[in-house]
């Protein structure tokens, strides 16, 4: 009888949930630490991409960065499978993208802050066709104004922020959101087209350092 192969099993399920990395034993480390710098050290030779220390990249991660429209990813980021990423991102530390997110930096980029989460299924488009009538969209030129995202944000899954969006520090985009005007620090918000429905100021505290969220 064939012995299973947990190892692989272990690197899909690392894929899917990296915030598990992070907490990894020891005798695990031995062969994942290889593996992820296998991994990115792949990434930072084909594409302009800048990964600093202990961060972990799904193999199955589409990361595309052409000269002059960079990755750069901060101390201890996560990116999840089946996400794209087109540049100019830049990330700073501790930044979350759950799987199967799909960013492109446009002309004038994507910046997250530290800590920020982004959960499963989330779009952020730093770009926009030309809709004049008197022509295709296809043919028409792309704009680009830029996104910012602040620090500590929580960005729900299946959310969708457009360009030319400022998202403040600290606050929280509801599940399918879709973001079409600047967040102010502390907000949290919901619908389509989102709207503020609470402050997380006024959140009880609920704070556990031992527990790793996604």
């Amino acid at each position: 009888m064939q012995t299973p192969d947990y190892q692989s099993q272990h690197k899909k399920r690392l894929s899917w949930m990296p915030w598990l990395y992070f907490s990894l034993k020891p005798k695990h480390l031995l062969w994942a630490q290889p593996w992820q710098q296998q991994v990115q050290q792949h990434l930072s030779a084909v594409e302009t991409v800048t990964i600093a220390e202990n961060c972990f990249i799904a193999p199955e991660a589409q990361l595309f960065a052409e000269p002059n429209r960079p990755i750069i990813m901060g101390k201890q980021c996560m990116i999840a499978a089946d996400s794209f990423l087109h540049g100019p991102i830049t990330m700073g530390d501790e930044v979350a993208i759950n799987h199967s997110c799909s960013l492109d930096g446009g002309k004038n980029g994507i910046t997250i802050g530290h800590q920020t989460r982004i959960a499963n299924n989330v779009t952020i488009y730093a770009f926009n066709h030309g809709m004049a009538a008197n022509a295709p969209i296809y043919q028409q030129k792309s704009q680009s104004k830029g996104v910012v995202i602040g620090c500590d944000v929580w960005i729900g899954a299946q959310a969708g922020i457009v360009d030319g969006i400022t998202i403040g520090n600290y606050a929280v985009i509801g599940m399918g959101a879709i973001v079409t005007k600047d967040v102010p620090d502390y907000a949290i918000v919901a619908g389509n087209p989102a709207t503020i429905i609470g402050d997380r100021r006024d959140k009880p505290a609920h704070f556990d350092p031992n527990k790793i969220q996604p």
